[in-house]
């Protein structure tokens, strides 16, 4: 399988694992409080990063390649997303409508630290 392949495939992937994780535990995501905000965004930001420095070694690619196969990861995740967040009460009816801008801040946030945590990579190889 080549590379972009494989790449599309996590993305695709990791898109419906994230959707699937919001969609049944969404609403232990979005507490009232500053505090879970701050944590919601602070685990964003290392799963992301953490994500993105080890794309190479989860498709087994060389490091150089890091930052290409993410952009291909981010791509449909960042794409279905907005989509998603467009119609954020018809795919997550249990949470408050007005929590899109979150959701998506937080998808953007996600998808920003991995492609950072990629371009690292690649550059470091």
């Amino acid at each position: 399988m080549t590379q972009a392949l494989k790449s599309l495939g996590l993305g695709f992937g990791l898109t419906a694992v994230i959707f699937a994780l919001f969609h049944f535990a969404g609403p232990w995501f979005f507490l009232d409080g500053r505090r879970s905000f701050q944590i919601n965004f602070t685990a964003g930001a290392a799963l992301g990063l953490g994500f993105g420095l080890l794309v190479d070694r989860i498709l087994r690619l060389s490091r150089k390649k890091a930052i290409h196969a993410m952009a291909l990861v981010a791509v449909p995740g960042m794409l279905l997303m907005a989509a998603i967040g467009s119609h954020f009460a018809v795919f997550f009816p249990r949470l408050d409508p007005a929590l899109d801008k979150v959701f998506g801040s937080l998808m953007l946030w996600f998808y920003g630290f991995a492609l950072a945590g990629s371009l690292w990579t690649a550059r470091n190889a």
